[in-house]
């Protein structure tokens, strides 16, 4: 007769294979519809480059990998930094660094009012918030060019007002892209903020006033370590969508001021090169891969510090 230790191993075990049963569906949804393509595109970045714009099954080659960061001079066949691709690296870095600042400069006191209404009034401030979100992305990016384009709203006031006389070309540049990812993310930055702040016990900030702290030292030494957290996690969901973002820079950029996304379809359409197109979007996918660790690594030091 078992005893009954073995009787609850047993009935683990058995527990154990029904989970894996039961969650069998999703994980297989899962590698077909996620990491299955992924390492499609691997197996195409390290291909040789095809024809018409396929590649050559079975055929081993790195000019994908090489193509990202150097380029072969078509005289005497020498490799030289890959000029291009490095600016739109850089572009795309860049601009989702500056996205990201100021999605937080302006999300921060947003999260902080809304925080600080009365519970009856908090979720209607919410509501507005994510009431962007209700309209396609396209939609959103094509009424920001309505209002920095030449005749747009923002040129007309300044005319309007006499600041200017002649309107200031924003449409085609990185202005107009930067604006664009501020306007589209920044629900994305303040949700999180005010998920932290709505947690925040205020008597803190209370006590801080009556020990002579001015509203600096407030929000440096109180407010902002406790919704460190909140920040960490909003900058991760601007920073990552802004580093691939396509259609903002598309249609904001007026395809002269590319950026990764755009890059990546560039060699999968007109370009012709699914190795290159592959390997720039592994290189994406691991920059975002960056980011995520930062993103973990500083959450588990906050963790553990108020823990």
């Amino acid at each position: 007769m078992a005893s009954a230790e073995e009787t609850a191993r047993a009935a683990d075990r058995k527990d154990i294979r029904e989970r894996w049963l039961l969650s069998a569906p999703a994980l297989a949804i899962i590698f077909v519809a996620a990491i299955g393509p992924l390492f499609v595109m691997l197996a195409y970045s390290f291909m040789m480059k095809g024809d018409y714009g396929d590649v050559k099954p079975w055929t081993f080659s790195l000019d994908g990998w090489t193509s990202v960061l150097f380029q072969r001079d078509i005289f005497d066949d020498t490799l030289g930094l890959a000029d291009a691709h490095l600016t739109i690296l850089w572009r795309s870095i860049r601009l989702s660094f500056y996205t990201t600042l100021l999605t937080l400069i302006f999300g921060f006191p947003t999260a902080y009012f809304i925080s600080t209404r009365a519970p009856t009034t908090r979720e209607i401030w919410v509501f507005l918030v994510t009431i962007p979100f209700w309209t396609n992305l396209l939609i959103r990016t094509f009424a920001m060019q309505q209002v920095i384009r030449n005749e747009g709203l923002v040129n007309t006031a300044l005319i309007w007002l006499g600041v200017i006389e002649r309107p200031l070309q924003i449409m085609n540049t990185d202005v107009a892209i930067l604006l664009g990812m501020v306007y589209v993310y920044l629900p994305l930055m303040v949700l999180p903020l005010y998920a932290s702040m709505e947690k925040l016990d205020f008597r803190l900030v209370e006590a801080g006033y009556d020990l002579y702290a001015s509203r600096w030292q407030v929000l440096r030494r109180i407010i902002f370590p406790l919704v460190k957290p909140g920040v960490i996690a909003g900058s991760i969901l601007v920073f990552i969508p802004s580093l691939g973002a396509y259609v903002i820079p598309r249609v904001l950029g007026g395809g002269k001021n590319m950026m990764l996304g755009n890059l990546i379809e560039l060699q999968f359409g007109s370009g012709r090169n699914w190795p290159l197109g592959a390997a720039i979007s592994i290189t994406l996918m691991v920059l975002v891969m960056i980011a995520l660790l930062f993103y973990v690594r500083n959450v588990s030091k906050s963790e553990t510090g108020h823990g």
